[in-house]
């Protein structure tokens, strides 16, 4: 029995998954994440707002059209780092509702915190540090869910897909925002050339970090396609799953429910 477990041991230490381009041992990815988290989280809304021209505050608008959230209603904005849906969640709900902002990372979870009770707003919202594999909540609590460019980092989307189905209510909603494959070759070309560029030369210049936004670009590449996320939602139990083009397709709003 005893050769058996290390035999399966064994195997579970040589299973790789990718970190950027890079593969590396599966149980390393979760640290290699956080640690990248940890090094932007003082910059992450500025590097944002260089980094998309501002564009990612439309993309988040456009989320929260179709978030279909009211008064009185629970929201988790999972992996939700400095807290810009969250602060929109919580107006929606108002004091009657409740706003769990959830992330991995301490850092951005420490980030988004303040910068949400600087804002006047903390009635209605509650922090977790949770690992969206595993999250730490009853079945059938959240009448909508939101992860918003968190997903591409997670170890085994799989699971998490199958953990943020059961937290949420029947009738309930999953929005996922994401980077995804430009839809136009010349566009994808591009993009491309400032990903590896720019975002390494700003992460260097701003966040004194090259090597994270390095990283980060990669990510996004080795994220699943627009169809693919799809078929993983569908997969997961998720119905009626779509998704809506933004920016010619780099990034990607993707919406499912459960029934």
């Amino acid at each position: 029995m005893s050769k058996i477990s290390d035999e399966q041991n064994n195997n579970n230490s040589q299973e790789t998954i990718d970190f950027g381009y890079k593969q590396i041992p599966k149980q390393e990815k979760e640290k290699r994440v956080a640690d990248v988290f940890h090094s932007v989280a003082d910059k992450y809304d500025m590097m944002n707002d260089l980094m998309s021209f501002g564009i990612h505050r439309i993309w988040k608008k456009i989320t929260m059209e179709y978030c279909g959230v009211v008064r009185g209603q629970t929201v988790l904005d999972l992996a939700g780092g400095t807290g810009d849906l969250t602060a929109k969640f919580s107006q929606l709900v108002g004091d009657d509702g409740l706003v769990v902002l959830a992330d991995i990372n301490e850092s951005m979870l420490r980030v988004g915190r303040d910068k949400l009770r600087d804002k006047g707003l903390f009635k209605n919202i509650e922090y977790v540090q949770a690992n969206a594999e595993e999250l730490p909540f009853a079945d059938n609590i959240f009448d909508c869910i939101t992860i918003a460019f968190g997903l591409r980092n997670v170890t085994n989307k799989d699971k998490a897909l199958r953990s943020m189905w059961r937290v949420l209510k029947p009738g309930g909603r999953l929005l996922i925002l994401e980077f995804s494959k430009p839809e136009y070759k010349l566009l994808s070309k591009a993009y491309d050339l400032y990903s590896f560029t720019m975002l390494p030369l700003m992460g260097k210049l701003v966040a004194n970090d090259s090597d994270s936004y390095r990283y980060l670009a990669e990510s996004i590449r080795m994220h699943p396609d627009q169809l693919k996320l799809k078929q993983m939602m569908e997969e997961a139990g998720f119905r009626d799953a779509q998704f809506h083009n933004m920016t010619g397709g780099i990034v990607a709003l993707h919406i499912g429910f459960k029934y």
